[in-house]
């Protein structure tokens, strides 16, 4: 059984508090030095990958450090997710870690809060740390995310402010409105370093009253471990609902052959969501064509 990456949640502080996120429900928790170590040698049979994401932002934590060190020392690569609000009070230097292969940046958080800062002040260590990366660790693959693309909820107003700023900086053209029409998934703005382009996404509830069979690529492409030890079986499973397991109970081995994960696995084989928070979730909508080539096979 391998995976290809693992979210780690260091800690479910974020900060913030993004009108597209739910309300946090789980106490307020960063998992301890020691305990992630504990991880980190479980996870080796596993993957090699890891993102410092379900909630909560990495950057909030002073020994962010220490834990790229330790990731570092055990052999895995790290995609790190940020709202970039953090980054002007940490030393960019911190983020061309050896260990990070991938840093996502989720611009679209600034105009869905009320930041103490204004845009300029927002984006000017966004920037700073594209140019460092640049001169100091040009494999590191830089994601500046706008996922506010969808119909409903699209922010043109914002989107024209960012692009306009980003053509001047990046010297590259960014027409808003082709760029509305043709949708592209990215753009390059300089080598590794790109304008990731998305919808928002609904995170599943149980309180949703729609329901719906399908794949996922939870336990197949990856699975979560929570500030709190729980392992889930993806990375919107925030609450932990689905918890397969605990760290502080059980080995990951043994979560990851527990009856409840192998129902789940052979379920989404089946494109069957056996859970209800599952069944719940429209993100496995995602996998549509991957459900409809399967029926014609």
């Amino acid at each position: 059984m391998k995976f290809h990456r693992v979210y780690v949640e260091l800690t479910n502080i974020c900060g913030l508090s993004c009108s597209f996120c739910p309300p946090k429900t789980l106490p307020t928790q960063t998992m301890s030095l020691a305990f992630f170590e504990t991880i980190l040698i479980q996870l080796q049979p596993y993957t090699k990958e890891l993102a410092y994401h379900i909630v909560g932002d990495p950057l909030t934590l002073s020994n962010l450090d220490a834990y790229l060190n330790l990731t570092y020392q055990y052999g895995f690569k790290v995609a790190l997710t940020t709202s970039g609000y953090f980054l002007g009070k940490r030393d960019l230097n911190l983020l061309l870690h050896p260990t990070i292969q991938q840093v996502n940046i989720s611009l679209n958080s600034y105009n869905k809060n009320s930041m103490p800062l204004s845009f300029e002040e927002y984006m000017r260590p966004i920037l700073e740390l594209c140019k460092l990366k640049q001169t100091m660790r040009k494999e590191l693959f830089i994601n500046l995310r706008i996922w506010n693309m969808d119909e409903t909820q699209s922010e043109k107003n914002f989107n024209a402010t960012l692009f306009s700023l980003l053509e001047k900086t990046f010297h590259i053209p960014l027409p808003l409105d082709a760029i509305y029409k043709e949708r592209p998934k990215s753009i390059r703005l300089e080598e590794k370093t790109l304008l990731h382009f998305d919808n928002y996404f609904e995170w599943p509830s149980l309180d949703s009253h729609d329901y719906s069979e399908g794949t996922c690529q939870g336990l197949r492409s990856h699975f979560g471990i929570l500030s709190n030890g729980v392992v889930v079986p993806c990375c919107l499973d925030k609450d932990g609902i689905i918890e397969l397991g605990n760290l502080h109970v059980s080995s990951l081995d043994e979560i990851l052959h527990f009856p409840r994960t192998n129902a789940i696995i052979r379920g989404f084989k089946a494109h069957k969501a056996v859970e209800i928070l599952c069944q719940k979730c429209h993100y496995k909508d995602r996998f549509k064509k991957e459900n409809d080539d399967h029926s014609n096979l």
